[in-house]
């Protein structure tokens, strides 16, 4: 495909919808950000697009050149589609809890996968990912890294493009919750709420057992949110929320939607919606709540919505539609754990 066309295709610019889950809390409205819609599924086809055409703009990809990142699925097939299009041969570097549809997706699209399943020190496996790559770099001559987890392009698309679709398709929220991974959507969606002095408060949404916070790392099974291993992207200068929330109740939110709404959210949505219950009692009558969806529930059919998966995982209470509906402003704080600063 010819550059400038492909530019064109992925651009993000399109696909903007916004869905209200009416009674999600009884105090305010909820609208979720769809960016399933967006060309590959998922909110990474910015970041994907931002990266590589910067690389481009760099001189550090020509024609033909390979490429290797490391990936819990969504960026993967973001990444894959694109290098497809533009003639770039890629690596991705994923591990167990990257969901299979996902792997084969990301090979479906000519990309090479390789799956560790080595656990690094603090549980999880990014780290593992990211020896694989070095150990590549070294013996692979001409190998691009773009690097998700220190690339300013990661941010800079979120603050350019996925901020000024909040703005113009659903104008100013008083409260923006945001899923944490690479955290380059959090950074991104900061600095634009700082560069327009708008009044938002934003809340980073991570998964227990994730370090990016701070604390010991623990197991974790669903992809998408949270680190064994900080991003450098990361900062906390202490000017937005901070909220834990663990797998458990991120499945059964998940359920609740589902059967309340008819809507599969994906993974890092569920643990943003239940982000907003537990902050519930803070937010004002009738305030503006946005949460992010980064991508859709089809590709967690497997784990989040599949009985047997679940029960194995993360035990027969997380199957049941067991996720308290928010008692409104005077009602007791709902399980998870919120930090301040």
């Amino acid at each position: 495909m010819n550059t400038a066309v492909c530019d064109r295709a992925y651009e993000a610019g399109p696909a903007r919808p916004f869905l209200t889950l009416p009674g999600f809390h009884p105090g305010f409205g909820t609208t979720l950000k769809l960016e399933a819609l967006n060309p590959s599924g998922s909110i990474k086809v910015k970041t994907a697009r931002e990266m590589l055409t910067a690389a481009e703009r760099q001189g550090l990809l020509r024609a033909g050149d390979a490429l290797i990142e490391s990936t819990s699925g969504n960026l993967g097939i973001a990444l894959a589609m694109i290098c497809a299009a533009k003639g770039y041969r890629i690596t991705l570097v994923t591990d167990p809890n990257t969901q299979a549809q996902s792997v084969r997706h990301m090979r479906a699209l000519g990309a090479e996968v390789v799956v560790v399943d080595r656990r690094d020190a603090n549980g999880g496996y990014l780290q593992t990912r990211i020896d694989l790559i070095r150990e590549r770099l070294r013996t692979t001559p001409g190998l691009v890294w773009l690097n998700q987890y220190r690339n300013p392009a990661n941010a800079r698309a979120h603050r350019r493009d996925t901020m000024a679709e909040i703005l113009e398709g659903f104008g100013v929220p008083d409260w923006l919750f945001v899923g944490v991974g690479s955290s380059g959507t959090l950074m991104g969606c900061l600095g634009a709420v700082r560069e327009h002095r708008l009044p938002t408060r934003v809340v980073a949404v991570d998964a227990q057992g994730s370090i990016t916070f701070g604390g010991e790392g623990a197991s974790r099974h669903l992809p998408g949110l949270g680190s064994s291993r900080r991003p450098e992207l990361f900062h906390d200068d202490g000017t937005f929320e901070k909220v834990r929330v663990s797998e458990r109740d991120t499945v059964r939110t998940c359920r609740r939607v589902a059967l309340r709404y008819g809507l599969l959210t994906g993974a890092s949505t569920g643990t943003a919606l239940h982000a907003v219950t537990l902050l519930g009692d803070r937010v004002e009558p009738g305030g503006r709540v946005l949460v992010i969806a980064p991508d859709s529930g089809e590709r967690y059919l497997d784990t989040v919505y599949d009985d047997d998966w679940v029960a194995r995982t993360l035990g027969a209470g997380a199957l049941a539609d067991r996720a308290p509906r928010p008692r409104g402003r005077a009602g007791a704080p709902l399980r998870g754990e919120a930090l301040h600063g």
